[in-house]
């Protein structure tokens, strides 16, 4: 395995970001797609991702066996939020590491939870997903969306059994497939477009910026 580049390393803030314009999409109409409502609030902000997402994601879908269907959970997340999930996480690493500089508490946070300066969720840009049935029946990836307390988010866990890294490595296998890249301490966490994106596949630029609504 090679090295894993944080998000708040230096050459990910480092890589320029030239805005393409392009929209957030509602998920929620694209029928192709199966969105869940956990983290659902008024202004739906979590179903939305920019449309050159949304048509890799679809196309994803295709590239799946047909008794899989994505189930987005999350989308775009406006800035005051991400900077507030942020901090709690690193409150959370300041607890386990009391005597730990505020630079190192900043990037073992950005393990698990982007700075807000380079979040491709800010951007419109990363979507948070898992595999259900057909029927909409939530399947067993190995960890729960979204614990990263458990060694077994990370994408290339072992021990995670059998059926669990089968569909993970389905599903990477269909999202790598359309374009999108994974952030490899989250299993659920791929991307698009982003500065993170651009600098794993050695694009000049990020397509997306934070994305402010109007």
């Amino acid at each position: 395995m090679g090295e894993m580049v944080l998000l708040s390393d230096s050459r990910i803030v480092a890589t320029p970001s030239i805005e393409c314009g392009e929209p957030l999409v509602d998920l929620r109409e694209i029928s192709a797609l199966r969105v869940d409502g956990r983290y659902a609030a008024p202004q739906g902000d979590y179903a939305h991702l920019r449309a050159g997402v949304v048509d890799r994601l679809v196309l994803a879908q295709t590239l799946l066996p047909s008794e899989y269907k994505f189930l987005v959970i999350e989308g775009y997340r406006p800035m005051a939020l991400q900077t507030h999930i942020f901090e709690q996480c690193v409150e959370r690493m300041r607890l386990q590491s009391p005597d730990a500089e505020e630079a190192e508490l900043r990037r073992l946070a950005s393990r698990f939870v982007s700075p807000p300066e380079v979040a491709p969720h800010v951007a419109g840009a990363a979507v948070d997903l898992t595999l259900s049935t057909v029927d909409g029946v939530e399947l067993w990836m190995g960890s729960k969306v979204n614990d990263t307390d458990t060694p077994a988010c990370f994408t290339a866990a072992h021990d995670i059994g059998a059926d669990a890294r089968l569909r993970r490595d389905l599903m990477g296998q269909a999202l790598n497939g359309a374009g999108l890249v994974n952030y490899p301490t989250e299993w659920w966490h791929w991307s698009y477009g982003d500065r993170y994106w651009a600098y794993s596949t050695g694009a000049a630029a990020a397509r997306y910026g934070p994305f402010i609504h109007q």
